[in-house]
C-alpha cells in the first residue's frame, strides 16, 4: 500500500459511552488526513448490546465481513451490565473478534502523561512507561460459553497452547510473568518463554510469578518495560497498570494478529455517565494513534509513523498545560479535551 491509497477503517463505536469517544477519535484522524499525506475511508457497523437487544446478535454477519476486508478495526466500547446472554454472561463481540480473526496479542501500553496524577509516590518524578502484552485468545477466556456449572459447583478450562505462545512470546519476550510454582500450564508457558528469549540473546530477558508482580508494580512501576503473560493475568494486570497512569480514560490498547488488529481504549461502556459529556477520549484517542503506528509498521509508511507520534505529542501537550477529565477529579469533558487536543495538532 502506497501513502495515496485510502486506509480501510471499520468503525464499531459500540455501547455506552462508546460513540461518544469514537467521534473525538475519527476528528482527530480527520485532522491527520487534512496534514500529512494519509487518507482514511472511515465505515461504521453495529456491534453491541444494544444491537443485541434489537436483533438477538452481538453482531451481524455484515459487520465481521467488514471487519475482514479492513485494513484496521477501530472499537469504542462493547456491552452493558444490564444485557445479558441467557446463561448470564456479557454481550462482548470485543472478545469474539479477539477468538474469529486470532487476535492473539493484547497489547495494553501505560505511559504516565506529565500532567497526570498517579497514585503512586514519585512516579511523577521517575516515570511510568510498561506495555503489558496479554495473550487474547486462550488462558481462562478460551471457556467463554464453555463452562459447566451444576447446584454444587462451577468448572471452567484453562487452555495454553504452543502454536500461540511461540507467536506470543516472539511478539514479545523480554519480561515474563506467570505461576510457575504451581500450575503445569504456566510451567509449559514459560519453558516456551525461555525458549524464545534464548532466540534473542540481545535482550535481556527476567521471570516473575504474578503476585510478586503484583506487588512490585505499585512500589517500582518505573522498572517495568514489556511484561508478556497468560489472559486472565493480563486482564488485571493491565487494569492495574491503568490504574497507575490517571485511570482507564488513559489507557490506550491493541488486540494484534498476524492479519488483522483492533484498536480500542482499556475502559468499558461506563453507562452511569452516558450522555453526560464527561468520558474521558484520551484513550480511544491514544488507541487512534497505536493504529497509525501499526499500520505504518505493516505498510512501511514513515508517514504514518509521524502522524501517530503527533497525536501523542499533542496529546501530552494538552496535559501539561493542565488540562484535567472529570476522571480524575477535574472539570473538563469530553468536549474540552478533543478541542485542545485539535488545538495542538
Amino acid at each position: 500500500m502506497s501513502a495515496n491509497d485510502a486506509f480501510r477503517i471499520a468503525v464499531l463505536a459500540g455501547d455506552g459511552i462508546g460513540p461518544e469517544v469514537m467521534a473525538p477519535a475519527l476528528e482527530i484522524l480527520r485532522k491527520i488526513e487534512k496534514t500529512s499525506d494519509l487518507k482514511f475511508r472511515f465505515t461504521e457497523a453495529p456491534a453491541g448490546a444494544n444491537h443485541y437487544l434489537a436483533t438477538g446478535k452481538s453482531m451481524p454477519d455484515s459487520t465481521v465481513r467488514l471487519c475482514d476486508e479492513a485494513d484496521a478495526i477501530l472499537l469504542g466500547a462493547c456491552g452493558l451490565p444490564s444485557v445479558r446472554y441467557p446463561d448470564n454472561t456479557e454481550i462482548m463481540p470485543q472478545v469474539e473478534l479477539r477468538f474469529h480473526f486470532d487476535l492473539y496479542a493484547g497489547v495494553r501500553p501505560a505511559r504516565l502523561i506529565p500532567g497526570v496524577p498517579s497514585p503512586i509516590v514519585g512516579a511523577d518524578r521517575r516515570g511510568i512507561d510498561l506495555i503489558v502484552i496479554r495473550e487474547s485468545t486462550e488462558g481462562l477466556f478460551a471457556s467463554m460459553g464453555k463452562g459447566i456449572v451444576t447446584d454444587t459447583e462451577a468448572r471452567e478450562t484453562l487452555v495454553i497452547t504452543r502454536k500461540t505462545s511461540e507467536r506470543l512470546f516472539e511478539f514479545s519476550f523480554r519480561l515474563g510473568v506467570d505461576k510457575a510454582n504451581v500450575f503445569k500450564a504456566f510451567a509449559f508457558f514459560r519453558e516456551m518463554f525461555d525458549a524464545a528469549a534464548a532466540r534473542h540473546p540481545d535482550v535481556k530477558a527476567d521471570r516473575l510469578y504474578v503476585d510478586a508482580c503484583s506487588a512490585l508494580l505499585v512500589k517500582r512501576p518505573w522498572d517495568f518495560d514489556v511484561m508478556v503473560m497468560e489472559n486472565m493475568f493480563g486482564d488485571i494486570l493491565s487494569d492495574m497498570t491503568a490504574g497507575l497512569i490517571g485511570g482507564m480514560g488513559m489507557a490506550p490498547s491493541a488486540d494484534i494478529g498476524d492479519r488483522h488488529a483492533v484498536f480500542q481504549p482499556c475502559h468499558g461502556t461506563a453507562p452511569d455517565i452516558m450522555g453526560q459529556g464527561k468520558a474521558n477520549p484520551t484513550g480511544m484517542i491514544l488507541s487512534a494513534a497505536m493504529m497509525l503506528d501499526w499500520l505504518a509498521d505493516k505498510h512501511g509508511l514513515e508517514s504514518a509513523t509521524e502522524a501517530s507520534e503527533r497525536i501523542e505529542r499533542a496529546v501530552d501537550k494538552v496535559y501539561a498545560d493542565g488540562i484535567k477529565p472529570m476522571e480524575f477529579g477535574g472539570r473538563n469533558g469530553t468536549a474540552d479535551i478533543v478541542k485542545a487536543v485539535l488545538a495542538a495538532l
